[in-house]
Parts: C-alpha cells; structure tokens; sequence
C-alpha cells in the first residue's frame, strides 16, 4: 500500500462535508476476479463454512428459486473464502479509519450485492441511510465501503448519495425497501439537494456515513452489476440499548451471532463475526 491510496487531509475533510468519498483504484484485477467468483459460489450455494449462529441458514437471503431479481447475501464473507479475503484488505480498513477519525476498524458486517440488468423499478434499493438499521450502536461514525467488481457507469444503476445529508435531521421515513426513488423530492424544499452518482472504474471503493442518505436505480448496462457492501464500526462501537420508531427495542442480526458479555450485552466486538480489520494483527 501507498500513502497515494488513502485519504488526504483534504479528502477527510471533503468526507465530513459530504458524507462520502472515492478513492482511487486500491483493489486489483487479481482480488476483483477472485471475488467474483466467490460471488458465484455463493450464488450456487458452494461455501467454504457454516456462518456462526446461523445453522438454519435463516440469513442466507437470496436463493435460486427467487429468480433474476435483485440479490442481497448477508454476512457472505464469513462463508466464502475469496470474499473473506476481500473484505479483509487493510487498504480498505485503513481508509475507513482516516476518514472516520478511528484508531480501529472492525468488520459490521457486509452484503453481497447483484443487481441484474432489465429490472427496471425493480432493481431500485430505495433512499435510506444505513443508520436507521443499527440503532443499537453506539458509534455515529460507521461508515460503507461499497466495493464492485468492474467498471461502473450511469447504465449501471450506481449508488447514488445525497451530499451533506449525514447532517441532516434523521429522515425516519425512507426506506430501503421502497423501489419509488422519487421519494427524495420531498426535501428538495427543506436542503440543498445535491444527489452525486458513483461512477467508479474497476478497483475504486466508494465509502459513505452511515447517515449519508443514498440508494441506486435500474441497471439498464446489458450486464449484471456485481458488489459488495462492507459495512464497518469504529473499534469504540458497542451495543447500547435504543428504540425504534414504534417504540420496539431495536435489534441487529449480530445480536444473535455474537456471544454476550458479562453484562448481558451483545459483544460487537466478536472476532469471528466482527473481526479486527484495522490495525493488521501482529
């Protein structure tokens, strides 16, 4: 790794401005390649371990009987080894830690992202920041890196932010899960509405706050776009006890992988499930 691979002063400071940021080609052909085929086995149920607290494979998400929709695998890095070994370069760690002020980087958790060409509506993941998911966090200052695996341009239907909107009062009322994009229009009139496109050329990593407010349209490329998400915590992030909008206690799926402290809390600092990324270990 060279030091022309991580954040500058000024990147950092353009990240707190806008809650993003692109770096420069820091994976290789060689690490993309593996990944994809990683992402292959995966798809065809060809893994290399059980993950942790999941024997049911109740979280596997996407399966073959779905059909050619948008896919999403949660935690398929602690399955397959060619994704493990992507998500654990430091280069991407080691970025994460200079933007988000971190002595330590450990791994959330990560997803698995294939968007097939021709959904149309149905390929939108709709606005939401990752924030709204991990209330039972006590960082502010997790952060994505949304890694794909080949050039990404605008038929693609990239990850789209909304710069600035990590400091923006919480929009409790986006959501993931809903394909109408024009959704963000409603703060057209309340901010300074800036929607940016991630377009990246094949080895750029795009790294967001988990407040930023983003999601993606239809890939319309003629070919499958593939990722994946990497979702990680500074290494002061442990569990707190918070609500969400209805009241409810919220929850993460770590909370069942992990095992618990001696105060009854789940240990988000598990070093199978939420291993130490940044520092390397000695």
């Amino acid at each position: 790794m060279t030091n022309n691979q991580l954040p500058t002063d000024d990147d950092v400071a353009f990240y707190r401005e806008n809650g993003y940021w692109i770096s420069p080609p820091i994976l290789t052909d060689e690490m993309l390649d593996a990944a994809g085929h990683g992402m292959r086995r995966h798809h065809a149920g060809d893994v290399d371990r059980e993950m942790p607290g999941d024997p049911d494979r109740s979280l596997w998400g996407w399966r073959p009987a779905d059909g050619d929709v948008l896919r999403k695998n949660d935690y398929a890095s602690l399955r397959v080894e060619e994704l493990a070994l992507l998500v654990s370069q430091s280069v991407i760690a080691e970025c994460a830690a200079r933007l988000a002020g971190a002595e330590e980087i450990r791994l959330w958790h990560d997803q698995l992202l294939y968007k097939p060409s021709g959904t149309h509506r149905q390929g939108n993941v709709g606005w939401h920041t990752d924030r709204h998911y991990w209330r039972s966090c006590s960082s502010q200052e997790m952060l994505t890196a949304w890694v794909p695996f080949h050039d990404i341009t605008e038929a693609h239907g990239p990850v789209m932010f909304a710069a600035g909107s990590h400091r923006w009062d919480e929009q409790a009322d986006l959501s993931f899960f809903d394909q109408d994009l024009t959704t963000i229009d409603r703060y057209a009139a309340e901010h300074d509405l800036n929607l940016v496109t991630a377009t990246l050329a094949r080895g750029q990593v795009s790294f967001h706050h988990c407040k930023t407010v983003h999601g993606s349209g239809p890939n319309h490329s003629g070919q499958p776009r593939r990722s994946i998400a990497i979702h990680l915590q500074p290494g002061d992030n442990h569990h707190i006890t918070a609500h969400d909008a209805d009241g409810s206690t919220a929850t993460h799926n770590n909370d069942r992988l992990v095992a618990s402290l001696p105060d009854g809390t789940p240990d988000y600092a598990h070093p199978v499930v939420c291993p130490r990324l940044w520092p390397p270990a000695p």
